[in-house]
């Protein structure tokens, strides 16, 4: 096993017995939502009957308290009758334990969500755009790095927010990786290539799975939007997860989305996948601003010719099926997956190369769409 904190915390909590059923807190889940934060922080909560031993918490905090690289432990106890927030969690049957919700340290667990949240208007962040596929590997963090750093070169005041919950990539392709300081009781973002950061990968560890369910995933949201020191924004991009799950719904439950970015390649796969997740935005009100058709040719470097690796027209064809633009086609260029895994986005690393000019236009094109002025 790699020995981790969270390896670690499993390691001592797994032989913490409840004496009246004789079975394990951890695997019977009775001990859930387990998090740490890499300054060694823990908090976990415990579900207890009315019939079982209070000084189990003690016990619990205790065992933790002895784990190396823990500094401070916090054990929230809670009844165990009281119906989960989580309309989807099932008690555990013989013992058999589901997944654990992993929270943000600092989040009241399980909260009980109105049916039809109202979104908060946030003025102060500017026009939010969510940069979604409808599937993984197309590029889609890559994208929104480069159109973030590019708005933010052309003089605008711009966020970034990390909102992948579940493959935070973020931090990596913008060259930032530390925990983000608080200051008055807000989280002060990361501040790379002129662009303000916020990311859940600066809040857990590397190796630390994301195994969230709805309510957790919209308080996620809910805290990067609020609780983050952004100051005044012009733009404010977000990077979702791919599909149409939670992450998407919760953002547009949350606040007011000036529109969607949709990342997709040429492949009639990726196209479909797209499709659905372009749907989505239009089914909850969300403007489709345009598609953005990333690893649309290789460019030979003998001859300069475009080679269609992946097919070609699939951009094109997705965005005359929605009746939006189809903003650019970002060729397949080596440095920039280079530059990603380097913290070097293209648009900085080689502003010449088609595929940064392609990237730029790509943000002239969403400024145009969105009829945003010139920067103060």
């Amino acid at each position: 096993m790699t020995d981790t904190l969270q390896a670690r915390l499993a390691e001592a909590l797994a032989p913490i017995a409840n004496p009246r059923t004789g079975a394990s807190l951890y695997q019977t889940q009775q001990l859930r939502d387990i998090a740490a934060t890499r300054e060694g922080k823990v908090r976990v909560t415990l579900l207890l009957a009315a019939q079982d031993d209070p000084t189990l918490a003690r016990q619990v905090r205790q065992a933790l308290e002895k784990v190396e690289g823990v500094t401070e432990v916090r054990v929230d106890v809670k009844d165990a009758a009281e119906p989960a927030a989580d309309a989807n969690y099932a008690p555990p049957k013989g013992g058999e334990a589901k997944s654990r919700a992993l929270p943000v340290m600092g989040a009241d667990t399980a909260p009980k969500a109105p049916a039809a949240p109202q979104p908060v208007s946030y003025p102060q962040l500017g026009r939010i755009i969510a940069v979604s596929s409808g599937k993984g590997g197309v590029g889609k963090s890559t994208v929104t790095t480069n159109l973030a750093i590019s708005l933010a070169k052309l003089g605008y005041h711009v966020g970034l927010m990390d909102a992948d919950i579940y493959g935070p990539n973020i931090p990596r392709m913008m060259g930032v990786d530390e925990a983000p300081p608080v200051q008055d009781d807000k989280i002060q973002p990361l501040l790379a290539h002129g662009v303000k950061v916020i990311s859940l990968g600066f809040l857990i560890e590397r190796d630390q799975p994301a195994i969230w369910r709805g309510p957790i995933v919209m308080k996620i949201i809910t805290q990067f939007l609020r609780d983050v020191n952004w100051g005044r924004l012009d733009f404010l991009l977000v990077d979702m997860p791919p599909g149409t799950g939670d992450a998407q719904l919760s953002l547009v439950q949350a606040t007011q989305v000036a529109g969607a970015v949709i990342v997709t390649t040429p492949q009639e796969v990726a196209v479909g996948d797209a499709l659905r997740g372009a749907k989505m935005f239009e089914r909850v009100g969300v403007p489709v601003l345009g598609v953005v058709e990333n690893m649309s040719y290789f460019e030979s470097p003998e001859t300069g010719k475009p080679m269609a690796i992946f097919g070609t027209g699939g951009g094109k064809r997705l965005a005359d099926e929605l009746q939006v633009p189809l903003l650019g086609e970002v060729p397949l260029y080596p440095p920039v997956l280079e530059g990603a895994d380097r913290g070097a986005p293209i648009v900085v690393s080689g502003p010449t190369s088609t595929a940064a000019k392609k990237l730029n236009d790509v943000a002239g094109k969403i400024i145009s769409a969105l009829g945003v002025g010139a920067p103060a």
